[in-house]
């Protein structure tokens, strides 16, 4: 099956076989209920009803997606301390990571 011939009953099959993880560790902090969740939730990456890391995810083979995840992971750890964002960053470091750490356990089940 092509990614372009996928329906929503696809991607809700999809969704519902690899729940997402809680990914944020700082949960239990104060809400900043009024603005933007950059980490765990950018709006820019949830246009319409597909999230865009699962149509990555959905685009690429196992091993190319773990590259990927872990690439990512290492671009904000190595950048962190020179952008100015040293928390957000190392928390987007920590999301790919552990979205990584959920594929591995999930294809060593």
């Amino acid at each position: 099956m092509s990614i372009n011939d996928a329906t929503r009953f696809d991607w809700d099959r999809i969704r519902e076989a690899h729940p997402p993880l809680d990914l944020d560790p700082w949960a239990t902090m104060a809400e900043e209920e009024a603005e933007e969740d950059v980490v765990n939730n950018p709006e820019h990456y949830n246009t319409g009803t597909i999230e865009c890391i699962e149509a990555i995810e959905e685009s690429m083979s196992s091993v190319a997606y773990k590259g990927y995840l872990k690439g990512n992971a290492m671009k904000y750890l190595w950048r962190y301390d020179y952008k100015g964002k040293q928390v957000e960053d190392l928390q987007k470091c920590q999301w790919y990571l552990a979205r990584l750490t959920q594929v591995v356990v999930f294809e060593n089940e």
